[in-house]
């Protein structure tokens, strides 16, 4: 054999009439994974796998010999490790020094084999892939019907929304005066003089104060802060201002109206400690006659006192906030002023730093009257909001004592 032919880019083989192997180029041997040619004068079959062992017997042999040629036949040869090689192959029939051969060349299919194995994947999962298609039109159908009967229902419950939304906000507003109504007027004499400030983040606040004269020179003062704000806190609220208003206005004794109004949020939600609020407070008596101020504060912001000559004092905590613990001892603190001292209480939403500008600014402001000062404490409130975006209730109530 040749160079050229022995080295070709495919197989060829010299069969004899009888299927023996009289020649093998070295393209095949490689192919079959041969280093070396054992396979002369061997019987085709020794590369035939056993269904092509029966196609060469039946099928090739007898058509060869009809036509003297066999083109593009399919068969599967086996290497030397076992492997299955598919192939296609072309045959002749000749006469060479009055003998009859077969010559063969083998072309290996393993690439288009692999090519029809994935164009067979492919095309059973495009079916897949229409059947798919098709199944998810017909629930995209369903859906949007589903989507359809929905946005009517939508567009009903909208309606009914806006509806109870308009009438939840006249029911707020109602309430909204209701609770404003309910706070007490300043009271201004010739022994105190008072301004006072009041301001909801939204339609209800968590705030309530209370002022009251009790006799000629007795005073009763309460600023309550109940935790959070909106309807919750609002309706607690309102039950705890009825219950200090019966009692300050009869004079009570300010340890005594705090533990009623401990007591009282305690009874309110001992079922519920999920719906369980808390309020902070401070409570103040003042006797002009005797120049005494008795308070207590319960875990409310520190009060800010100032003598006449400028001196300040915090009325700062003396007890948890009410309806934290039960069985708190409110234990009252009493001190004496004289003519001229000034008082300010507020919320946390007025200072929530607890006096940390407050106090600065009652100290440069002393001479200024009440309504001048409530003014000042305006401006510092607005320029907090601009610069921090808070939202909080907020109260504060200015006393003069002359």
């Amino acid at each position: 054999m040749d160079e050229q032919l022995d080295h070709a880019p495919c197989g060829f083989l010299t069969l004899s009439e009888d299927g023996l192997i009289l020649s093998i180029n070295h393209t095949l041997l490689k192919i079959l994974d041969y280093t070396q040619n054992p396979l002369r004068g061997q019987h085709v079959n020794s590369i035939l796998t056993v269904p092509a062992r029966l196609f060469f017997q039946f099928y090739f042999f007898p058509l060869i010999k009809l036509e003297q040629q066999v083109e593009e036949m399919y068969i599967s040869l086996v290497s030397s490790k076992g492997d299955e090689i598919p192939v296609l192959i072309n045959a002749l029939q000749k006469k060479r020094k009055g003998t009859t051969v077969l010559e063969c060349i083998l072309i290996p299919m393993r690439k288009r084999s692999e090519y029809e194995n994935e164009l067979l994947l492919a095309k059973k999962e495009t079916e897949a892939a229409l059947k798919a298609k098709d199944q998810a039109n017909a629930e995209l159908e369903a859906t949007l019907k589903k989507l359809e009967k929905q946005k009517e229902e939508l567009l009903e419950l909208n309606k009914q929304n806006h509806k109870y939304k308009i009438e939840t906000k006249k029911e707020l507003e109602l309430a909204r005066i209701i609770q404003e109504t309910s706070l007490t007027n300043p009271i201004n004499n010739e022994k105190v003089e008072m301004e006072v400030f009041y301001n909801a983040s939204s339609e209800l606040s968590g705030d309530i104060y209370g002022i009251y004269q009790i006799n000629q020179h007795h005073y009763g003062i309460i600023l309550l802060d109940v935790m959070g704000h909106g309807i919750s806190s609002a309706l607690i609220t309102m039950t705890l201002h009825s219950l200090f208003q019966r009692l300050l206005s009869a004079g009570v004794a300010v340890d005594t109206v705090m533990k009623e109004l401990d007591r009282h949020l305690h009874k309110l939600f001992q079922n519920n400690e999920e719906a369980r609020h808390y309020s902070t407070g401070i409570l103040l008596s003042i006797d002009t006659s005797r120049q005494i101020i008795e308070y207590i504060n319960a875990g409310h912001p520190p009060a800010l006192w100032q003598d006449s000559d400028g001196t300040q004092y915090e009325l700062s905590s003396t007890a948890p906030p009410l309806g934290t613990f039960e069985g708190i001892e409110f234990k009252t603190k009493t001190f004496t002023f004289r003519e001229g001292g000034r008082l300010l209480l507020y919320t946390d939403g007025v200072d929530p730093l607890a006096s940390n500008h407050l106090a600065p600014l009652l100290r440069e402001t002393g001479s200024l009257p009440l309504v001048k000062l409530k003014e000042k404490i305006l401006q510092s409130l607005n320029h907090e909001k601009n610069i921090y975006h808070k939202s909080d209730d907020e109260s504060f109530i200015l006393i003069d004592l002359k």
